[in-house]
């Protein structure tokens, strides 16, 4: 008896312990729900989507990075102090490193970031033109001087202020050079190991990556940001419904993509906290001005801007969560502008049409991307509040609602009419809104509206590389106003990011530039 008494006490002591184990590892572990569905690799010289972003944020370290929700003043990150000079003909910055390792224990040194900028040069990847057309440098670009210092040249053509600004962007993550070209294979620059594989100093590493699943990180047991959380795992999920669910069984503690009804509701109940994040996306609507099109005078995309009821997206659609603007850098980037000029005037609109030749309206294809849009907004609910607002003017929208990488294939060659789509900068400075929205020869939106303003292209390139921040100032006040009466886009809404949290999570803090420091949170 005294036998089986004990071997079942034995018994109840491992269940007990087990137990204990699985509630400790989920104490441990955050669970994030997301559409995470437009990750396409982890290799920082080459992710260029949100969620690459989000993920390689973590896995690895930048020169220099911003804090907190403030993305004016730039913070120490590998660098511990950095000068820019006038040497002339260039610019020379030049980084002073601190001490720590990579997660493989190797030293992080000047030949690693020697080696990650001109890989990324090299690469030619998406985000490549962040350092050899906006910054304009090239490979040899970037040397070391010892061990713990380096210096990059720039030519006068490029802005050092902006040059600062995108190595906060995935591309400005170091990566261990020794690491990665141990596992180059045919010249690839270790692409291929790196899309699944991390070689940085952040405070997680790369446990596995499930494709259309998950993404699992561990803590560094190497990096100096050691993280409160041991595991974190992004679990990708569409559906806005799989999310709640979800969140609600506790399979989740975090929910991105919620719709605001679904906010609205969390946001009553105990369990859960939400958290409305800013953010630098756009949300617009971009308009044809080719010979064809019937967009093409300035006078029909002035009226469509007169038609839009702009107030009834933020308060009724987007349910608060979004700000009204109507300009084209957002709020809370030098150079933003607080002008909105357009209200609901259908007369107006109406008279503009008739000025233009339009009166009566016209029929047209209106491109929208199928799933959620800023703000939690399902987009054809948003597409068809934009065709309803058109049509009280005579402007017949036939909605085409298509997966977004064939609307951007579309889109990116010249042939579409109208399109509603999102746009956020690479990097927080306003040259990553002003440049593409205006100059053509960028080959980006201006170009892809087939929109052709020669003064709009040269006050976006002084802009970007005017020193004196009262001028640029001013320059950008005078492009921002430019583009509302004559550019072919009608700002929608700046949404912000309403985030639903499981009480227990704690330290969440997400910027505007979509950045989530994950060794800060805790559970």
């Amino acid at each position: 008896m005294r036998r089986r008494f004990g071997a079942a006490a034995a018994l109840l002591s491992v269940s007990l312990l087990a137990i204990g184990v699985a509630q400790n590892s989920r104490s441990s572990t955050l669970v994030y729900g997301g559409d995470f569905s437009d990750l396409i690799t982890l290799d920082p010289g080459t992710s260029y989507e949100f969620s690459g972003g989000l993920v390689t944020d973590n896995l690895y370290e930048t020169l220099v990075k911003f804090e907190g929700e403030d993305l004016s003043t730039l913070k120490p990150g590998i660098a511990t102090k950095w000068t820019v000079s006038d040497a002339g003909s260039s610019w020379k910055v030049v980084f002073n490193l601190r001490n720590q390792k990579f997660s493989s224990g190797n030293p992080v040194t000047a030949d690693d970031v020697v080696y990650t900028f001109d890989r990324a040069i090299a690469l030619k990847g998406n985000g490549s033109f962040l350092f050899d057309e906006v910054a304009n440098m090239k490979v040899g670009s970037t040397k070391a001087i010892n061990k713990t210092t380096l210096e990059v040249t720039l030519p006068k053509t490029a802005s050092p202020a902006a040059f600062l600004n995108l190595l906060t962007f995935n591309i400005g993550g170091i990566v261990d050079s020794a690491e990665v070209k141990s596992h180059v294979v045919n010249n690839d620059y270790g692409t291929a190991w790196l899309k699944n594989h991390s070689a940085g100093s952040g405070p997680f590493v790369l446990n596995r990556w499930d494709q259309n699943q998950q993404v699992v990180l561990e803590a560094n047991p190497n990096s100096r940001l050691l993280p409160l959380l041991s595991r974190v795992i992004l679990r990708e999920m569409k559906e806005a419904n799989t999310q709640k669910i979800a969140l609600e069984s506790g399979e989740i503690d975090i929910a991105e993509n919620l719709t605001p009804d679904m906010v609205a509701a969390k946001a009553k109940d105990a369990k859960f906290n939400v958290y409305k994040a800013d953010s630098l996306r756009l949300q617009y609507l971009g308009m044809n001005t080719g010979a064809d099109s019937p967009f093409k005078d300035a006078r029909v995309r002035q009226a469509v801007r007169w038609a839009v009821d702009q107030d009834a997206i933020v308060n009724d659609l987007a349910g608060g969560n979004a700000r009204k603007i109507q300009t084209i850098i957002p709020a809370g980037l030098f150079g933003y502008n607080p002008a909105t000029p357009y209200k609901v005037d259908i007369e107006k609109a109406k008279s503009l049409l008739k000025a233009a030749g339009k009166e009566g309206g016209f029929e047209f294809e209106y491109l929208v991307p199928q799933g959620s849009c800023g703000a939690g907004i399902p987009c054809s609910d948003l597409a068809a509040k934009i065709q309803s607002d058109l049509a009280k003017i005579g402007l017949r929208a036939k909605i085409r609602q298509i997966v977004q990488s064939e609307l951007l294939g579309i889109y990116r060659a010249q042939k579409a009419q109208m399109v509603m789509v999102g746009w956020s900068p690479d990097f927080p400075d306003p040259d990553g809104n002003a440049t593409p929205m205006s100059d053509y020869g960028a080959k980006s939106l201006a170009w892809r509206n087939a929109w052709q303003n020669d003064t709009a292209g040269k006050l976006a390139q002084q802009a970007a590389l005017e020193p004196n921040p009262a001028k640029r100032a001013a320059l950008y006040k005078q492009l921002t106003e430019l583009q509302l009466e004559d550019g072919p886009f009608a700002i929608l809404y700046q949404p912000k990011v309403p985030l639903t949290l499981a009480k227990t999570v704690k330290g969440y803090l997400r910027n505007a530039q979509g950045q989530v420091r994950f060794e800060k949170i805790s559970k």
